[in-house]
């Protein structure tokens, strides 16, 4: 596999309440009203709140039935994790066209490398102003961009930002610039946090005073890691991404379900699909993704990096099996979509047989497959080809014991 590019300047890319905005730009009016969006495992709890929300005294993390004590005109959103990571999924393409080196944090956060695009754009805010553009307008109304050497340092600088506009931190500043920062713009648990406010440690400046040894001493290798981050001896670079070619495997059911143990058994159809695509052959799963679209509208989502890749099924189905158990969609399912996002390259035997002597007339066939696809959906403006399988094959009603999965050459 290629070595991943890597960027030691970066701007900090960074929309709060990602997934509230998504809303609110899909639905006219919404951001004149006190809103939250409902927590994605569970709908008693509050998971974002928007800042009319936050000036009646609503707080993410309160029940719904507290929330709405608080405030009367509050108005409570299903959340719908499809529609934020394709629209974050889409704030990535935008930022690989300024730069070829860009890391993804969590959703509504990125990173761009930035080393060499001066002979492009010319200095920082020439190429700050780049991205911004790249950025869609639906974003930039509260986009907060930051620029310096390292992450930390253009995470601390877009976190002081206004909406819309950029700080950018001068080489050999980052020291002077972080001094005066806050210790909760650190990486830091409830429990550290506490102690260094004990300690009267209030500010990176004041942590970074402090002998290093004393605080390694304290509060160990994170304790190190921590006062380096505030001294400004770490610049972390930007890590690109290699963009992956997922494999994808469908499941549409004739009517919707909600039964735990038919989605399981459906998931289990959809993994052993997955492994038999040749895109897979010679490869380990290092990630997947399983999502659901919701009777009546609403989606569910769950993604898990493997911490071992594999190929065998069981182990890639655990943890989304977990998953169903302990937070299954809040309703009926009418499609389950399985993905592969991210592989290891396998063994030496596994290799060996992704190269057999019939791999050449394999792919041959498999390229005129797809192109007869391609070809049909074109002509039809959608997919068409299934193929029908059991999923329910004890049930006495036909539309239970058979489902739609979409046949991908």
């Amino acid at each position: 596999m290629s070595r991943r590019p890597t960027s030691s300047l970066a701007a900090c890319v960074w929309i709060p309440l990602f997934s509230l905005r998504c809303e609110e730009a899909r639905h006219e009016g919404l951001a004149t009203y006190p809103t939250a969006l409902l927590a994605t495992d569970t709908t008693r709890k509050l998971w974002q709140v928007s800042s009319l929300a936050r000036h009646a005294g609503v707080k993410p993390g309160m029940t719904v039935s507290q929330a709405i004590g608080i405030c009367s005109l509050l108005r409570l959103i299903e959340p719908d994790p499809v529609h934020y990571a394709d629209h974050f999924a889409t704030l990535l393409s935008a930022l690989s066209e300024v730069s070829p080196v860009v890391e993804s944090g969590e959703l509504g956060l990125a990173y761009v490398g930035t080393d060499g695009l001066e002979g492009i754009f010319g200095p920082p805010d020439r190429i700050i102003a780049a991205i911004r553009d790249a950025v869609r307008p639906s974003g930039r109304q509260t986009v907060r961009l930051g620029w310096g050497k390292g992450k930390f340092v253009a995470w601390v600088a877009a976190s002081r930002s206004k909406p819309d506009e950029a700080v950018i931190v001068p080489l050999g500043g980052e020291r002077e610039f972080l001094a005066s920062q806050p210790i909760s713009v650190l990486p830091l648990d409830s429990d550290i946090h506490r102690r260094l406010r004990q300690l009267g440690i209030r500010t990176l400046g004041a942590l970074a005073a402090i002998p290093e040894a004393a605080i390694t001493s304290q509060f160990g290798a994170g304790g190190k890691r921590l006062w380096r981050l505030a001294a400004g001896r770490i610049a972390e670079p930007v890590e690109g991404r290699i963009a992956p070619e997922p494999i994808v495997a469908a499941l549409r059911f004739f009517t919707p379900v909600g039964e735990r143990e038919l989605l399981v058994h459906s998931l289990d159809k959809l993994i052993g699909r997955a492994l038999k695509h040749p895109r897979r052959i010679g490869w380990r799963v290092h990630a997947v993704r399983l999502r659901a679209d919701i009777e009546g509208g609403g989606s569910w989502l769950t993604a898990h990096l493997l911490k071992d890749p594999t190929a065998d099924s069981e182990r890639i189905a655990a943890p989304l099996k977990t998953r169903l158990e302990q937070s299954p969609p809040t309703g009926a399912v009418e499609r389950l979509v399985l993905e592969f996002t991210a592989f290891a390259p396998g063994t030496t035997e596994l290799q060996l047989f992704a190269r057999d002597a019939q791999a050449a007339a394999r792919a041959g066939q498999q390229r005129a497959l797809q192109s007869a696809a391609r070809e049909i959906r074109m002509r039809v403006k959608r997919s068409s080809l299934y193929h029908i399988i059991e999923v329910q094959p004890w049930s006495r009603l036909p539309e239970r014991r058979y489902a739609l999965i979409d046949y991908e050459p």
